[in-house]
């Protein structure tokens, strides 16, 4: 009687607490935009230094500062917007990762302080680095998070660029609203539970363009039947501008439905959990939503990587693993997942592996059955994989070395990209829209960005392509394979001596001379955008001669370089698209794969470079100058039509 007592009791604390979750946790990690970071000048900052700690230029950053009329001499004490690119980090919350190099030794407070003028902290510098906090080398590259915000479509859809504003003591509530001339409530909704009284911490200040106008929240349109892609950010908390009776009325009505739906659930977890045996194997913990996740409010600078769902973009309904260690499989617990590597069960098959689907403790996984053994440098080099986090990357889960080596990944369900571009995926899906195109570009270029700039170390994929590029349920992509090259070259391969790659992507500089940087992942992504227009394959073949085939490049640099190139585009576009395309989006896209696959690496941009430019095309805005973001002015005049 008194076991039945405390189950009840459980079930009620249960059902208490789903109602605060529900309450308390309507969240969504956006999928990007553009944000401004307010710099305080400190006595001998410049623009100089303000443009290469935040990897932009001085034009742009004028370009939002009117208040600077002299370039050469900032005020001390004064405010600085610097601009830069905000996008979802891990699946969790906003932010950008920026690459900051230290030119003497320093320590991570100094780094905060001076450098980042209080937009990061200690702890954020810690987490997301490996040095001595008080002994950080000279001419190191240190990861700086920078929190932002995309915005509120519950608060209000008349704002959409935001300033993250570190406070500082003497200013409060009262002074921000009256330094920014916007009401006091307003910013209290941006930012609820931040106590504008500290003097310390981040808030969220809706900021004004190049323009020196507020500009709109920013969604985009998408074809019928497809993900609706929105670069708004949900808050936490009910809006206070929201009267309709109607959407209260509406929300109640699902609020009960969630609500009974997961006291169901909770009461088959309290009463029957208990009567069925432990699995023999240690369960993977399912993800679970704090209110510390999805953050748009006041930046609380805790750990953003302890834990990450797998298949974040997913379907609310589709299994979820976190994994905050890596994690070791037996070889009877793979086996038993595929019926002992059964071809039924094979779905692919590369030059290292096959590839088998399987349920391992009840989540969907792709076991990758490597040919090689695992060496120390293997494992060493595995194990910082199966750390690395992004909403991007298809996820490493573990790995077991028992007889084979075999590696584990989140199982992406909706095919690759070439499938999709080919009319290759099952059930008869339509041609993929121009809009989920574009958004599926500019995913995979967030992905190569981090791998590129923010892991430590940093990775170069080397096998860039459209089959590496896996498309989820919601039609967002994620790249593959990142990081295999090095365990390769770990189980004692070499850069020079094994050539890893697929023809038709091949940087020339790699094909030919084995010459190997982030640029190459560059051209192979330039590839890939072709590809997106066209829906061709890397080789063209015009016939089964081999003489008659053609680089996806040279087929599309000889219509770039011809008399009408934009009529030669247009014969070029995918007929599955119809004349279901904006021309100019079209052609811009062309124009950046034609930046990207330059035969001279150093005239590529980089993959930052890329995201920006790629946000710019996704945009119904057109108000960002994205010319002042590249380290190639030609790229700049490309994309601005001139």
């Amino acid at each position: 009687m008194i076991f039945q007592e405390n189950r009840s009791f459980k079930l009620v604390i249960g059902i208490l607490v789903l109602n605060i979750l529900w309450v308390g946790t309507k969240s969504q990690c956006s999928d990007g935009c553009n944000a401004l970071a307010s710099f305080y000048a400190w006595n001998g900052s410049n623009l100089t230094f303000i443009s290469n700690t935040f990897s932009t230029t001085i034009k742009n950053i004028l370009s939002y500062n009117p208040q600077i009329t002299n370039p050469d001499n900032i005020q001390f004490q004064s405010r600085v917007n610097v601009p830069f690119s905000c996008s979802c980090i891990d699946g969790k919350f906003m932010g950008h990762h920026f690459g900051v190099q230290v030119k003497t030794r320093t320590t991570y407070p100094r780094i905060a302080r001076l450098y980042c003028s209080n937009l990061t902290t200690v702890e954020k510098l810690q987490d997301s680095n490996r040095y001595d906090p008080d002994n950080v080398p000279a001419n190191s590259i240190v990861n700086v998070i920078v929190n932002c915000s995309c915005g509120n479509s519950d608060v209000s859809e008349d704002y959409g660029l935001f300033i993250t504003y570190p406070l500082r003591p003497n200013e409060n509530l009262v002074t921000l609203a009256n330094d920014f001339n916007l009401p006091q409530k307003l910013l209290e909704d941006y930012n609820p539970g931040a106590n504008f009284n500290r003097g310390s911490g981040l808030v969220f200040i809706p900021g004004r363009d190049q323009n020196g106008t507020y500009p709109p929240l920013r969604t985009s349109t998408s074809s019928k039947g497809w993900p609706h892609f929105t670069a708004t950010v949900a808050s936490f908390s009910t809006s206070r501008y929201q009267n309709s009776s109607e959407s209260i009325a509406g929300i109640s009505v699902a609020a009960v439905f969630v609500v009974a739906l997961l006291a169901a659930c909770l009461y088959h977890i309290c009463y029957r959990g208990g009567e069925e045996e432990k699995d023999s194997f240690p369960s993977l913990e399912p993800y679970k939503n704090s209110s510390n996740e999805h953050h748009h409010g006041p930046a609380n600078f805790e750990n953003p990587s302890e834990m990450s769902p797998l298949n974040k973009g997913a379907s609310p309904e589709a299994p979820r693993i976190a994994v905050d260690k890596s994690v070791e499989f037996s070889y009877d617990e793979l086996a038993n997942a595929c019926d002992n590597f059964s071809t039924a069960y094979k779905i692919g098959q590369g030059g290292f592996a096959s590839v088998y689907y399987g349920e391992l403790r009840g989540e969907k996984a792709a076991i990758k059955k490597m040919d090689m053994q695992a060496t120390k440098e293997f494992l060493a080099e595995l194990k910082v994989l199966t750390h690395v986090h992004h909403l991007n990357l298809v996820r490493l889960i573990g790995y077991c070395v028992e007889g084979s080596l075999f590696l584990v990944y989140e199982y992406i369900e909706n095919g690759n990209l070439s499938q999709h571009l080919r009319g290759l995926v099952p059930g008869n899906e339509p041609p993929l829209p121009w809009s989920a195109r574009v958004r599926i570009a500019l995913d995979a270029a967030r992905g190569l960005e981090y791998i590129h700039e923010h892991t430590v170390p940093v990775y170069i994929h080397r096998d860039i392509k459209s089959a590496n590029i896996l498309i989820d349920k919601n039609y967002r992509a994620k790249v593959a394979d990142f990081g295999l090259t090095k365990l390769i070259e770990a189980e004692g391969g070499s850069l020079h001596t094994r050539l890893v790659g697929t023809f038709g992507y091949m940087a020339p500089e790699y094909g030919q001379f084995g010459d190997v940087s982030p640029k190459i992942d560059v051209y192979a992504f330039g590839v890939v955008l072709y590809e997106l227009i066209s829906a061709k394959q890397a080789i063209v073949r015009a016939s089964e001669i081999a003489t008659d085939s053609k680089g996806l490049v040279a087929l599309f640099e000889d219509v770039l370089n011809g008399v009408d190139p934009r009529e030669g585009i247009c014969k070029l576009v995918d007929p599955k698209l119809g004349d279901d395309y904006p021309l100019d989006s079209v052609w811009k896209v062309a124009l950046l794969a034609k930046t990207c696959t330059h035969e001279n690496p150093q005239l590529r941009p980089s993959m930052r470079s890329i995201v920006v430019a790629l946000m710019t095309i996704s945009s119904s805005s057109a108000d960002w100058n994205i010319g002042a973001f590249y380290e190639n002015q030609g790229l700049a005049h490309l994309m601005s039509g001139r």
